[in-house]
C-alpha cells in the first residue's frame, strides 16, 4: 500500500513533474538540494531520481542526475533546423583557427557551417569523414582535404566503422571539432551511437586540441556513450545567450569559453 502523503507533500508524479523543470532550467540536480527544496526525504527523490532515468528521461551520476541531451534527428533534418544559431556559432570556431593547422572535422550540420566559414588561403588541411563537408571545401581555394573512407552512415553523414578508424590512426591534427551531442562540465563530452561515438573519441586522442562546439541544448547534459573527459577538451563554443553560471563551470575545469556574436 502507497504511503499517503502529508498535508502539503506533493505528490510522486507531481515531484517528478519539479524534478524535471529544474534539470531543463539547472543542467544538473543534486538528491540533497532536491529534498529540501521539495520537502521530501532523500530517499523520496532517490526512487524519483530512478524512476525518471528508467523512463530515459535524465542519467542518474554520484549524488544526482543530469539531463539526457534531447535524441540526434538524421542529418537530412539537422541541416534545417537552427541554421542561424549554428552559423554564428561556426564562425566563432573559425576564428580559433591559424595558419597552416590541420584540422579534423566530424559530421554534422553545426560542423559544415564551420567549413564553409574557415578562412581560404591559409594553407589548411582539413581530414573528415563526412562528404557534405569535403564537397564545401573542394568549392573553396586553398585547401587540402583528406576524406576518410569506410561504410557511410545516412543518419550521421559519415563514414563510421574499422576501416575508418584505422585511416584516422595515421593522421595528427592541430585541433579537431567532433561533432557534439552532450557536453557536461563534470562528465565531458558524450554521444548517442556506439561507432559514431568510438570515433569521435579517436579524433580526440588524434589531435592537439579539441574544439567543442554546442547548441544551448547540449550544454549540461548527457548522452549514451562517453566521448572525452572534460580533461580532453580545450575549447567551448556556446551561443551568445548561453547562461554566465553555465559558462562559468565549464571554465573552472579548464575550458577557454568562447561566446558567438548574436544570431541574425
Amino acid at each position: 500500500m502507497a504511503r499517503p502523503t502529508r498535508p502539503g507533500e506533493l505528490l510522486p508524479q507531481e515531484r517528478q513533474r519539479e524534478i524535471l523543470q529544474r534539470l531543463r532550467s539547472r543542467g544538473r540536480v543534486m538528491a540533497a538540494e532536491l529534498a529540501a527544496e521539495l520537502a521530501a526525504s532523500e530517499d523520496s527523490i532517490r526512487r524519483d531520481l530512478r524512476e525518471l532515468a528508467a523512463q530515459g528521461l535524465c542519467r542518474r551520476v554520484y549524488g544526482g542526475a543530469l539531463p539526457l541531451s534531447a535524441a540526434v534527428a538524421p542529418l537530412k533534418q539537422r541541416r534545417g533546423e537552427q541554421v542561424g544559431r549554428k552559423l554564428a556559432l561556426a564562425r566563432k570556431a573559425a576564428s580559433l583557427v591559424r595558419e597552416g593547422q590541420v584540422l579534423l572535422i566530424d559530421a554534422g550540420s553545426t560542423n559544415a557551417a564551420i567549413a564553409a566559414a574557415l578562412p581560404e588561403r591559409m594553407g589548411l588541411t582539413v581530414v573528415t569523414n563526412a562528404p557534405d563537408i569535403a564537397l564545401v571545401l573542394i568549392e573553396r581555394e586553398g585547401f587540402e582535404i583528406l576524406l576518410l573512407g569506410g561504410r557511410i552512415d545516412p543518419h550521421i553523414g559519415g563514414a563510421v566503422g574499422a576501416q575508418t578508424l584505422k585511416e584516422l590512426q595515421r593522421v595528427r591534427a592541430d585541433l579537431c571539432f567532433p561533432g557534439a551531442c552532450a557536453i557536461d562540465a563534470g562528465t565531458g563530452l558524450w554521444g548517442f551511437d556506439s561507432e559514431e561515438s568510438l570515433l569521435k573519441r579517436a579524433m580526440v586522442e588524434a589531435s592537439g586540441e579539441t574544439v567543442v562546439v554546442a547548441t544551448s541544448d547540449k550544454l549540461g547534459t548527457v548522452a549514451t556513450h562517453q566521448v572525452a573527459g572534460i580533461g580532453e577538451v580545450q575549447h567551448l563554443v556556446v551561443e551568445h545567450d548561453a547562461g554566465r553560471a553555465l559558462r562559468a563551470t565549464f571554465s573552472m575545469h579548464g575550458l577557454a569559453v568562447h561566446r558567438a556574436d548574436p544570431a541574425g
